[in-house]
């Protein structure tokens, strides 16, 4: 059973203690594609080290998150734009809009989302979209900028029955974690009304560790909650769950 995390963090200091032995349990539960989001120009180098470590599982996207589009955005772009030109990505992301923590950077968020969509498609590459109490904002650009080469992932997605369709409409897949998992997470309510075929799976790791893990570190291993989550929601094996996920990464990020 080959299982696809689109969306970890594996550079993250949370596991600078044992990334190597994380990694490992990880690879043995079948998780083999591990797709890694950029945060800032400062994880860079950290990336690059574990597409070196995991050349075979490890696969890097390039981009500014949201909540890291602060005064120097515009040296951050620049940084993003020259690595997109000199090295192997699939996907530009995390991008988006966050509004929980800072709303005072709107108008900043704004146009390095913007921007880079259009760095995306540029190269022809996905974007992976990160969205925090932030859905109309975030459809606003997506309606301006829709086209047949826009497409991606809604990272970590937590809205409702209407906004998960209006994401899909924009080409869009939706990334679901451990909030599926989760008693109040809302999303186990109607997610075998959205079919399989617009879903993918993803961690987010260290961060939203499904149950029984809630509260805890969280790891690429413990996707496996996940799957079996969606195999309770969709009445279907947990083969099927991964096979039908991976095959959506597949066409995604192109490998």
């Amino acid at each position: 059973m080959i299982i696809t995390d689109t969306h970890t963090h594996l550079y993250s200091e949370a596991f600078d203690q044992d990334r190597v032995a994380m990694m490992q349990r990880t690879l043995e539960a079948g998780v083999s594609r591990l797709f890694i989001p950029a945060i800032d120009s400062t994880y860079t180098a950290s990336m690059l080290q574990l597409e070196k470590d995991y050349p075979k599982n490890v696969f890097l996207m390039m981009g500014l998150h949201p909540t890291h589009v602060k005064e120097n955005y515009k040296e951050e772009l620049a940084h993003v734009t020259q690595m997109l030109n000199q090295h192997k990505f699939y996907a530009v992301g995390e991008i988006g809009i966050d509004l929980y923590w800072d709303k005072t950077t709107l108008g900043i968020q704004q146009d390095a989302f913007r921007q880079q969509i259009k760095l995306a498609k540029q190269h022809q590459l996905p974007i992976v979209i990160h969205c925090r109490e932030a859905f109309d904002a975030i459809f606003e650009i997506l309606e301006e900028e829709k086209a047949h080469d826009l497409y991606g992932i809604f990272h970590c997605f937590t809205g409702n029955l209407e906004q998960a369709h209006q994401a899909i409409s924009y080409n869009m897949k939706l990334g679901i974690g451990g909030v599926a998992t989760f008693k109040n997470g809302k999303i186990d309510q109607f997610l075998n009304q959205i079919e399989l075929k617009h879903i993918v799976l993803e961690t987010d790791s260290p961060y939203l560790a499904p149950k029984p893990y809630r509260g805890k570190r969280n790891e690429s291993s413990y996707i496996i909650k996940v799957v079996e989550k969606l195999s309770e929601i969709y009445q279907v094996s947990e083969q099927k769950i991964a096979e039908i996920t991976t095959e959506n990464s597949k066409a995604i990020f192109g490998i």
